[in-house]
C-alpha cells in the first residue's frame, strides 16, 4: 500500500520541482532530486520524463554547454507545479490536523 501512497515521488513532479529554481542538465537534476527529495532517478526514467515534459510544453531545452543540454521549466510547467504543490499542501495539512484530533497527538 505504501507505493500507492507514495505518489508525491512521481518522477515528472520531481523533475519539475528540481527545475523550479534554475535550469539544470540531466545529471544535475538526478543529483538534486537525490539530495533534496531522497529519490534516485535512473537515466532511462529521467530522459523519458524529460521527453514527456518537453512534449507537453512544461519544460524546454536550452543551448548545450560542454555537451550537456540544460532544461528549464516553462510558465506552463511552473503553473502546473504550483497547482500540484497546493493540492499536496492541503492534503498534508488536512491529514496532520485529523491525525492530531483523532489520535490526540499534540504538535504532530
Amino acid at each position: 500500500m505504501t507505493s500507492r501512497l507514495d505518489r508525491w515521488a512521481d518522477p515528472p513532479l520531481l523533475v519539475l520541482a528540481s527545475l523550479a529554481d534554475e535550469p539544470k542538465h540531466g545529471y544535475a537534476i538526478t543529483q538534486d532530486v537525490a539530495a533534496t527529495m531522497g529519490v534516485t532517478l535512473g537515466a532511462g526514467t529521467l530522459y523519458a520524463v524529460i521527453s514527456r515534459l518537453e512534449a507537453q510544453g512544461l519544460i524546454e531545452p536550452l543551448d548545450a554547454v560542454d555537451r550537456r543540454r540544460p532544461y528549464r521549466i516553462t510558465m506552463a510547467g511552473a503553473e502546473a507545479l504550483a497547482q500540484q504543490a497546493s493540492r499536496m499542501s492541503k492534503v498534508a495539512s488536512l491529514a496532520q490536523a485529523r491525525l492530531r484530533a483523532g489520535l490526540g497527538m499534540a504538535g504532530a
